[in-house]
């Protein structure tokens, strides 16, 4: 991240221009871009201070008005997805990305973990393979009967 000019630096650029020298001599002569030249005074004449803009900070999201109904909604029903409970924020006027509710949880220091048998909580994106199929134990299916899904 860059950093701030010195206010030391905005006062001599200041001062330059105030001087009667154009915003690109004044950029010449102490080595900046001309857009900070003229960016400095431009707030130096709409505020009068010369001070750089705060960096940072906490910026709104505009999930925090329906904090509880957030929290409400995910004790309720613990499996509840992203993809659901955007479609019920979008019903009551608000809408979001799945990926953004997500985003307000863990800024919020909420943490979504694997179940308590250290298995995932979701199914399977794809069936088991054929393969997989064929390598089941034998034991596991009536005597004389075939897999579910082969025929003999």
């Amino acid at each position: 991240m860059t950093k701030s000019y010195s206010l030391d630096l905005r006062r001599r650029v200041a001062r330059f221009v105030e001087a009667g020298h154009s915003c690109h001599e004044a950029a010449r002569h102490f080595e900046v871009s001309v857009a900070f030249v003229v960016r400095l005074m431009a707030a130096y004449r709409a505020t009068g201070s010369l001070a750089p803009k705060p960096e940072g900070g906490w910026r709104y999201s505009k999930l925090d008005p329906q904090r509880e109904f957030l929290l409400q909604r995910v004790a309720e029903t613990s499996d509840i997805t992203m993809p659901q409970l955007a479609a019920e924020l979008l019903a009551l006027g608000t809408k979001v990305t799945p990926a953004s509710i997500s985003h307000w949880f863990r800024r919020q220091g909420y943490r979504f973990k694997k179940n308590a048998a250290g298995q995932r909580t979701r199914t399977r994106r794809r069936a088991s393979s054929p393969r997989a199929l064929a390598h089941q134990a034998p034991a596991a299916h009536a005597a004389g009967a075939a897999p579910a899904g082969l025929s003999r």
